[in-house]
C-alpha cells in the first residue's frame, strides 16, 4: 500500500501544480448575450482557458482521490450487501390530465406541468455506462408525448443520455432544449442537430412560453463526458416560475453558499427538488453532490416550502447503501414532515393541492 500512496501523492502534487497554472490564465466572462441577465451586477460564468468553473481557483476532483476511492474498501460495504432498499414504483401510462404535477421517472427525471406548459428534466430511462438501472421505467416511453421543454442540467451520462434524448425527441419532434452554455455541441455530433435549443449562463433567463419563465442558476459540480473534454460545458439548476408558484430543480450539485443568494435574489421557494444521493465517500464526493443534511440546507436556504428528493435509488453511483439517503432525509425533517415529499416512481405530486 505504501507504493499506492506514494503515487498519489506525486498525481496530487502534479495536479496542485496545474491548477496553479491554470489560474494565471487570463479569466473570461460568458454568458449569452441574446438573452437577459436577471442578476444585478452579473458579469457572466467564468471561462479559464476554454473550460468553465465554479469561481476562480478551480475546483476538480484529483485523479488520486478517484483512485484512491476505486482501490480502497468501502467501508459500507457490510451494510450495503445487506441492504435490501427498492424504490416504489407506480405503473403510469395516462398523461391525459391538465393538471399542474409533478411525476418522478427515476433518477433526476421528473415530468412537470405547469400552467399548461410540459416539461421533462434530465431524462435517463436506460441503464448507463458500467452501471444498470435498478427499477423500471414507470410508464411506455412513447407515452411521454406533448412535451414543450426539455432541460438539461449538466452532461454527465446520468444526466445526458443520448438513447433517452433521441426517444424524447422521437416522440415530441417540437420540443425545445434548454441547456446550459456550449452544451448544444453535443447535440450537434449525436444525430439530433434538428432539435431547436436554447444555451444560458447563470442567471440568464430563457425565451419561453408567456406563461411560464425558466431560468439557469448556479450549482457547484462539474462536466465531463470523455477523457479530454473536462469542463468544456456548463451545469446548473432550474428556476421555474409561474404568478403562483417557482420550482427549484437543483441538478446536480454539491453545498455552497450560493443559495442564499439565489433566495436574496428570487425570493421564497415553493417546491424544491434537490439530490440528496451518491455522497459517499466524502473524499471523493463533496466537491460535486450533497449529503441528506447539506440538501435540507440548501432547501433550508432557499427558504422552500415542499422538499421532493431526487438521485437515488435508480442507480448505484458510490459507497453508501440505496436506501441510506431516505433514511437521513427523514431524519432532517422529523419536526417539519409535511414539507417532504417522497415520491414513488411514477408516482403524480399535485401543485395546487399541497402549496
Amino acid at each position: 500500500m505504501k507504493s499506492i500512496d506514494w503515487f498519489l501523492s506525486i498525481m496530487n502534487m502534479d495536479e496542485q501544480k496545474t491548477e496553479q497554472k491554470h489560474v494565471s490564465k487570463k479569466v473570461k466572462y460568458v454568458y449569452n448575450k441574446r438573452l437577459p441577465i436577471i442578476k444585478n451586477n452579473w458579469q457572466g460564468n467564468i471561462y479559464i482557458n476554454g473550460k468553465f468553473y465554479n469561481d476562480k481557483i478551480p475546483v476538480k476532483l484529483p485523479i488520486s482521490r478517484v483512485l484512491k476511492w476505486k482501490l480502497s474498501h468501502n467501508l459500507q460495504k457490510a451494510e450495503k450487501q445487506k441492504d435490501s432498499f427498492r424504490l416504489p414504483v407506480v405503473s403510469l401510462n395516462d398523461f391525459t390530465d391538465n393538471n399542474d404535477k409533478i411525476i418522478w421517472l427515476g433518477h433526476s427525471t421528473f415530468l412537470i406541468t405547469i400552467n399548461g406548459v410540459k416539461i421533462i428534466t434530465d431524462p435517463c430511462f436506460f441503464d448507463i455506462p458500467m452501471t444498470t438501472r435498478k427499477i423500471p421505467i414507470p410508464c411506455e416511453i412513447k407515452n411521454v408525448n406533448n412535451l414543450d421543454y426539455l432541460l438539461i442540467s449538466h452532461d454527465h451520462r446520468d444526466h445526458f443520455d443520448i438513447n433517452s434524448i433521441k426517444h424524447i425527441v422521437k416522440n415530441n419532434p417540437e420540443v425545445e432544449a434548454l441547456v446550459p452554455l456550449k452544451m448544444s455541441e453535443l447535440f450537434k455530433h449525436n444525430k439530433l442537430n434538428k432539435i431547436r435549443i436554447q444555451e444560458a449562463g447563470w442567471y440568464q433567463m430563457y425565451d419561453t412560453n408567456k406563461d411560464i419563465q425558466i431560468i439557469l442558476l448556479p450549482a457547484r459540480h462539474w462536466g465531463r463526458r470523455g477523457i479530454f473534454d473536462f469542463n468544456k460545458t456548463l451545469w446548473g439548476g432550474f428556476l421555474i416560475i409561474t404568478k403562483s408558484t417557482k420550482i427549484f430543480f437543483g441538478g446536480d450539485t454539491a453545498y455552497s453558499g450560493v443559495f442564499k443568494k439565489i433566495q436574496k435574489t428570487f425570493g421564497d421557494m415553493d417546491i424544491c427538488i434537490l439530490p440528496i444521493g451518491a455522497y459517499a465517500p466524502d473524499y471523493a464526493m463533496k466537491q460535486s453532490h450533497a449529503t441528506p443534511e447539506e440538501a435540507h440546507q440548501i432547501f433550508n436556504d432557499l427558504c422552500g416550502k415542499i422538499f421532493i428528493p431526487m438521485h437515488y435509488g435508480t442507480y448505484d453511483l458510490s459507497d453508501e447503501p440505496l436506501g441510506e439517503p431516505v433514511k437521513r432525509i427523514d431524519n432532517c425533517f422529523l419536526c417539519n414532515k409535511k414539507a417532504l415529499k417522497l415520491l414513488a416512481v411514477g408516482e403524480k405530486y399535485l401543485i395546487s393541492q399541497n402549496l
